[in-house]
């Protein structure tokens, strides 16, 4: 029994990252073991919740991952704690297109039984908010909305206009939020900048969204209605551990030798989901991070590579400039040693990105454009790899503005079927690189295909 709240929004840009954020924060500071966890494909926002609870943020993907998978993935990030905070995407009903309800942060609040804090720009309504509420609470009778933050409100009088037009829609009113420039996070061309990034900046940013969610918000009212969820009658889910396949593992003076797996990590590569770490190592991996801009080498005994998304077209230069560490990465592929890139890995692996030289793993160019590639991926493995074998289904999601030319190479990595059919990325020996990013618990048998080829 974890108590538990979902915030939510009717859009994008409301502000549910601050109130979330800034809830974590402040009920950490008054001692208690917070668990945060993010709707969606996000890779940002958890970086921030990381920051103001102390714990790895953990998303929670009803498309990535199964609806079946959400509340045991819950349980399992939330385990030991006492308090749960869920941050919605976009608005509280929108879900992957076409397709319902699913993946929305409404359905994943079902799914947890969770009661649901509406977060609600007010800053140019005032009577109107309470049509806006009472639409937004009425919609679905299964979706239970126990409360609003009312943000970006302008004055004292503001603030009794829409408490009084509130009155009438049955739902309290939680929390009452100023406009305030000290809590504002920059963004750029894929959201909010990383902590990795502004580490200093971030944790000033979160000391003031606490702050802020202290003195406007009404923590007792909102800790006793996370209290009042019901009972989640699930099994926390864990990383399978798996034995290897076939001989005998090797064996040194402390036991069986566990093959390193190096995964990139730093400014340039901060997008990766908590669980895939915990995956390779329960497959029998040693992960080991490194940072492509200050290492010039790959970890001692580097046998697999994992190189996830971020922002190399920021730090190109800096990528580019790390010569040794380029030729070092080439030379592992070459080996046929297992390498998995998503997104920022495949740009990294390319010929070139935006001119300037990178590993020269791929025979492909990359470079920056201007147009947004969005959404959830349907996808089949075109043939074996190190991550899958050819065949197998598997869904992911595409988020960049960069393009690499080609966009697939001679044995292609997937063939897509969802929004539209086309086959992209690349597989060729150990190498699997690809701008559709996975989530490996919702993909069973991932991480220890890809640690028995280590081995």
């Amino acid at each position: 029994m974890v108590a538990r709240l979902v915030i939510a929004a009717p859009s994008s840009g409301a502000g549910k990252t601050t109130v979330a954020t800034g809830l974590m924060a402040a009920f950490a500071g008054r001692g208690l073991a917070v668990s945060p966890h993010k709707v969606g494909p996000d890779y940002i926002d958890p970086g921030y919740h990381a920051l103001a609870t102390g714990r790895p943020g953990r998303n929670l993907d009803a498309y990535l991952c199964g609806p079946e998978r959400i509340a045991p993935l819950f349980a399992h990030g939330a385990r030991g704690c006492e308090l749960a905070v869920v941050e919605g995407v976009m608005g509280l009903y929108d879900g992957a297109a076409g397709q319902g309800e699913l993946a929305s942060t409404a359905h994943v609040a079902k799914l947890l039984r969770a009661p649901v804090v509406l977060v609600v720009d007010a800053s140019s309504q005032s009577r109107s908010v309470a049509a806006l509420v009472h639409g937004f609470a009425s919609w679905d009778p299964r979706v239970r909305i126990g409360g609003v933050i009312l943000n970006k409100v302008g004055s004292d009088r503001h603030e009794e206009l829409l408490r009084e037009a509130l009155e009438e829609s049955g739902v309290p009113v939680l929390g009452v939020l100023r406009r305030a420039l000290a809590v504002a996070t920059p963004s750029r061309h894929l959201g909010l900048v990383p902590v990795a990034e502004r580490q200093a900046a971030a944790v000033a940013a979160v000391a003031a969204q606490a702050e802020q969610v202290r003195q406007g918000c009404d923590l007792d009212a909102l800790l006793a209605l996370a209290r009042s969820a019901p009972p989640l009658d699930t099994e926390a889910w864990s990383p399978p551990v798996t034995e290897p396949a076939g001989s005998a593992e090797p064996t040194g003076p402390a036991g069986p030798v566990r093959p390193v797996v190096a995964v990139a990590g730093g400014p340039a590569f901060t997008f990766s989901y908590a669980e895939h770490t915990e995956l390779l190592t329960a497959a029998g991996a040693e992960v080991v991070t490194f940072d492509p801009l200050r290492d010039e080498a790959l970890p001692e005994g580097t046998r697999g590579l994992v190189i996830g998304g971020g922002f190399p077209e920021v730090y190109g230069a800096e990528l580019s400039a790390n010569a040794p560490l380029r030729a070092a990465v080439a030379e592992l592929a070459a080996s046929g040693a297992p390498v998995a890139a998503e997104c920022a890995g495949l740009l990294y692996l390319a010929r070139s990105l935006d001119g300037r030289p990178m590993c020269g793993v791929l025979d492909a160019e990359a470079r920056m454009t201007e147009r947004l590639t969005l959404g959830y991926r349907d996808a089949v493995a075109i043939g074996d790899s190190v991550l899958a074998p050819a065949g197998s289904r598997t869904r992911g999601h595409e988020f960049h503005r960069t393009v690499i030319e080609p966009g697939a190479g001679a044995a292609p990595a997937w063939g897509l079927t969802l929004p539209v059919r086309r086959v992209e990325g690349f597989v060729q020996r150990g190498v699997h690189a690809s701008y559709v990013h996975t989530h490996w618990a919702g993909a069973p048998g991932t991480a220890a295909r890809f640690v028995e080829h280590c081995r």
